[in-house]
């Protein structure tokens, strides 16, 4: 069996919502709470407070050591205004809970249709992946990874930020990616020397995103949405959008603040008028600039309305 599909044999693609807990005194994101209204996924016990939390882009609530089934972050790319950034997906992972995470940045399929992963097809395979004192070690079993292949530059940047993301929330920790071949020799990822070190949130990540409803979820009547948004005024609109792209319902959250991070927004949605069927649940960033500007940055999940 091939290094690809040895990987992707420890994966169980399944989602399931957090419930997350305070950031850490360093944390440069925010709490990210979770589907409030899910009905569809059990809640994940919290990390102790001195840890940083699921909502912080470097952590997940649930232990990743063992062999047993853990809920893990992933990252992967999505489109923006500002160029490609990145979004995360809760996963649930079995086997070596590290291995099983980098998997997934490396060659998974999101379950959002809009995500992806920037990784570019390589011959080689991730070997293992082992949190140490001072570094999280990702070897891989060919040079071709320090090559960027098609990618530019700005996109080998965030492809390198998918694993380091990913895996700095399975050690809740933010210890830097180190990526060596087999022999232990440093292998610079997509052309990255040294060690890979967490970007700042706001570089990196996409300026609003959604936590709640997940992708393809059930709801009824009104249901929590919530996410995390650095927008102006800490104004975070929201539509509900029939399949044919008509607004049927819209509103705004007010997030806990805006500017220097990534900041909580959670919305009340009444879709007790709506007939029953499949709808899109977009929140975005507001506009001051009236289309003059970047535009606002979407996030959307499909949702079925019972």
């Amino acid at each position: 069996m091939d290094a690809r599909l040895r990987i992707s044999a420890l994966l169980t693609a399944s989602t399931l919502a957090l419930t997350l807990a305070a950031c850490g005194e360093d944390d440069t994101s925010a709490d990210d709470p979770a589907p409030a209204g899910s009905t569809s996924s059990p809640t994940a016990s919290s990390t102790p407070s001195d840890e940083p939390s699921a909502s912080d882009p470097t952590a997940t609530s649930e232990p990743s050591q063992g062999g047993g089934e853990t809920t893990v972050p992933v990252y992967f790319a999505g489109d923006t205004p500002q160029g490609v950034r990145l979004y995360r997906e809760f996963r649930r992972v079995g086997g070596d809970h590290f291995s099983a995470a980098a998997a997934l940045t490396a060659y998974g399929d999101a379950v959002d249709p809009d995500y992806r992963s920037l990784w570019p097809e390589n011959p080689g395979g991730i070997v293992g992946v082992e949190p140490q004192d001072d570094a999280i070690v990702v070897t891989v079993d060919g040079a071709a990874w320090s090559e960027r292949g098609d990618l530019t530059a700005a996109e080998a940047r965030i492809a390198a930020q998918q694993l380091v993301y990913t895996l700095q929330g399975v050690a809740q920790e933010r210890l830097p990616v180190r990526v060596v071949d087999v022999d232990g020799a440093p292998v610079p990822l997509f052309g990255t020397e040294g060690d890979l070190t967490q970007a700042a949130p706001l570089e990196v990540l996409a300026l609003v995103s959604i936590s709640g409803p997940e992708q393809g979820e059930t709801v009824a009547d009104t249901f929590t949405a919530a996410g995390v948004a650095s927008s102006f005024e800490a104004t975070v609109p929201w539509e509900v959008r029939d399949e044919g792209g008509k607004v049927v319902l819209d509103g705004f959250a007010t997030a806990e603040g805006w500017m220097d991070k990534l900041y909580p927004w959670a919305s009340e949605v009444d879709v007790s008028g709506l007939e029953p069927g499949t709808y899109s649940f977009v929140a975005m960033t507001d506009d001051p600039s009236g289309g003059e500007g970047f535009g606002p940055t979407e996030d959307s999940k499909t949702i079925t309305v019972e």
